[in-house]
């Protein structure tokens, strides 16, 4: 018989979380287990169910408790470093756990809920992200209590490229779960694979793959552009634009300069009321036009509602990588946003860049120092001396060494 209507296209990416519902046979060991879930607002259906809702559907299922990371389950966190409390899910009646209020690690009253954690974390593919951290520290409590962890995958928004510094030993923060560079280029079940070999961790994990994840294909790059919905993972990560700069812009936590917190564009720009952002850009482009690759700069003016500067006019500049001028393999925003400190700090000697506060319950190291895993990319920009390709040659090294090493513990 001709079939009188068009059938929609199926998309040709499945995450993890979709895979595990769709195949009752995925998820025949979790009969008669009592299951928890990891999840923020991202967490999400094809059809964007969140995870929670979309497991305690299932009969086969029995869901007896939920964790929730930074900004909460819910994301009801908007500005950064806010804890969120614990409480009782009003619609399925199980405990939620908040693993960023009383507690960074789960407590043994909290493992002791469940037999089996999903971890189903949309990530931004960058190691100061904290989700990252909680991945770490859930694997490490499950090893403790003899607990199994399936690891629901998900894309890395940022794709596949390496970029910056890695941590150097002791400096392991929230911020800083291993010797990882800045982009690790990795999705979150390889990053299991990857905790749970070199911390030598016995812990049962299985990682529900992806299907169809393309993570050099155009125009999305790590993200299936035109197939999926972009959903928050926390409140000030709206869009692939942010994910793509966000290895670079994120370092601006660190600083006195916004980072765009209070508009509608946070982590894609920087400012502040006191800087001449077409002089910094024309200095940037004198002093390493090949770090500039692969986006387009702009100068701009804002003024935050909140968080730094609020309510003063800053000159800033802005990020774009969102048309048709964004290069993927040749974009490198850690480079960029390292070049416009030190184009700063040459326009601009005495300006105070680095902001001393306590950061994320660090109270004795400076911010800028635990965002990048060691003072050495602070001491570069500080230092009139060094040069980018000084710099260049040590972070290629890094960038390397790092490529090397995660290869085994790639999925796709």
């Amino acid at each position: 018989m001709k079939r009188l209507y068009k059938e929609s296209p199926m998309p040709a990416i499945k995450f993890g979380l979709d895979r595990l519902l769709e195949d009752p046979t995925l998820r025949k060991p979790l009969a008669g287990q009592r299951i928890a879930l990891l999840a923020h607002p991202a967490s999400v259906t094809a059809d964007l169910t969140h995870a929670l809702d979309a497991l305690a559907a299932l009969p086969d299922l029995k869901l007896t408790a939920a964790f929730g990371p930074q900004h909460g389950l819910r994301g009801d966190k908007q500005d950064n470093m806010v804890e969120s409390p614990d409480f009782l899910d009003p619609r399925h009646g199980i405990p939620v756990f908040s693993l960023y209020g009383e507690v960074r690690r789960p407590t043994p009253a909290m493992m002791d809920t469940f037999d089996v954690l999903l971890i189903d974390l949309q990530d931004l593919g960058c190691r100061i992200y904290t989700f990252i951290t909680t991945l770490r520290y859930l694997l490490e409590a499950a090893a403790e209590h003899g607990k199994t962890v399936w690891v629901l995958d998900r894309p890395n928004p940022a794709g596949r490229p390496v970029e910056g510094l890695l941590l150097r030993s002791g400096w392991e923060s929230f911020v800083g779960a291993g010797p990882l560079p800045m982009r690790h280029g990795m999705t979150m079940g390889e990053l299991a694979r990857w905790f749970i070999a070199t911390r030598k961790l016995d812990v049962q994990c299985e990682v529900i793959t992806m299907r169809g994840w393309l993570p050099d294909a155009a125009p999305g790059y790590g993200w299936p552009l035109g197939e999926r919905n972009w959903i928050n993972p926390s409140p000030n990560a709206p869009s692939l634009a942010m994910a793509r700069c966000y290895a670079g812009t994120v370092m601006l936590e660190g600083t006195t300069l916004s980072e765009g917190r209070g508009t509608t564009r946070p982590l894609e720009l920087f400012g502040a009321p006191d800087i001449d952002a077409r002089a910094l850009i024309a200095e940037m482009h004198a002093l390493a036009p090949h770090w500039l690759a692969g986006c387009r700069l702009r100068d701009c003016w804002f003024e935050p509602t909140f968080h730094k500067h609020a309510g003063q006019l800053c000159n800033g500049v802005q990020i774009h990588v969102d048309d048709g001028s964004y290069q993927h393999q040749a974009f490198r925003p850690w480079r960029l946003q390292a070049l416009a400190f030190k184009a700063l700090r040459r326009l601009q000697p005495d300006y105070t860049i680095w902001r001393d506060f306590a950061y994320e319950y660090e109270h004795d190291r400076l911010a800028i120092d635990l965002i990048n895993g060691s003072p050495l990319l602070r001491e570069w920009v500080d230092d009139p001396a060094a040069t980018p390709a000084d710099f260049e040659t040590r972070v290629r090294r890094n960038e390397a060494a790092w490529e090397a090493e995660r290869k085994p513990y790639l999925l796709y």
